[in-house]
């Protein structure tokens, strides 16, 4: 039998998440929300008008119970598996799930199940499966289109040249409620290249919106590069390890293509 702390952690997760795991969250929570403040307040802008969405993918659900206590009740993951898996272990909790990586069709229907939005929409025939699954349950779902930004071939979205057409397509799909953009920078220490990114996003929502008056916002930053995001307009930023510390697997596992740092 392994041994566990006085807080039912095992010695691996004290290792990675510290014997206080709600305090440390609530302190980097906190310090996540004054680096938000100040890039708002460096731009222009109001705190208030950006949403934080906390990234738990790869910390387990019991730890994640220190996360809630610690006043974490957004959840974003990128692997519906994995949501399904935490969803049914905390169940008891109130959680609103967002699942934030690419999805295929096959899944579709476990996300209908308990996802409250989707920012990684990025083909016609996902949205079909989405609008089908989401009718049978007589429910709607707000989603995000996800564009690529950086014209890596190892990343997942739209081109942005076939954003406008794929838009124009999604009146046929009632049950989804598009919200916005999102998209996933270029990884790179150059932070020009990186806002390069931002701002191609955000010029494609400033046309897209015409077409679509609903797509208004935008889903952009990330832990190292989430500030710069701001700056360019991100109305919700998802931060995982700035709160809940570096992963052990690699960023790539969950985001193709992608360096530390998500």
């Amino acid at each position: 039998m392994r041994p566990f702390s006085k807080t039912g952690l095992l010695p691996e997760e004290i290792s990675r998440f510290g014997a206080d795991p709600a305090g440390t969250f609530a302190a980097n929570l906190c310090a996540v929300q004054d680096r938000i403040a100040a890039a708002c307040h460096r731009s222009g802008r109001h705190p208030e008008d950006v949403r934080l969405l906390p990234v738990t993918k790869t910390v387990p659900a019991n730890v994640l119970r220190f996360a809630h206590a610690a006043g974490i009740s957004d959840f974003g993951e990128n692997k519906l598996q994995e949501a399904r898996d935490k969803q049914a272990d905390l169940g008891d909790l109130s959680i609103r799930w967002s699942i934030i990586g690419h999805l295929q069709t096959n899944k579709v229907k476990y996300l209908v199940r308990l996802a409250s939005e989707f920012h990684a929409l990025d083909s016609i025939r996902l949205a079909e499966e989405l609008n089908r699954r989401l009718d049978a349950q007589n429910r709607d779902l707000d989603v995000f289109v996800q564009v690529n930004t950086s014209g890596e071939d190892s990343k997942y979205g739209l081109r942005p040249d076939d954003l406008r057409p794929f838009i124009e397509r999604l009146a046929d799909y009632p049950r989804l409620k598009p919200r916005g953009l999102m998209t996933l920078a270029i990884f790179s220490a150059e932070t020009d290249r990186v806002r390069g990114c931002f701002r191609l996003l955000r010029d494609l929502r400033d046309r897209a919106v015409a077409v679509h008056p609903g797509l208004t916002q935008l889903s952009m930053g990330m832990s190292a590069d989430f500030e710069t995001a701001i700056e360019e307009g991100a109305h919700i930023v998802r931060v995982g390890q700035a709160i809940f510390g570096a992963r052990p697997t690699g960023d790539a596992f969950y985001w193709p293509g992608l360096a530390p740092g998500a």
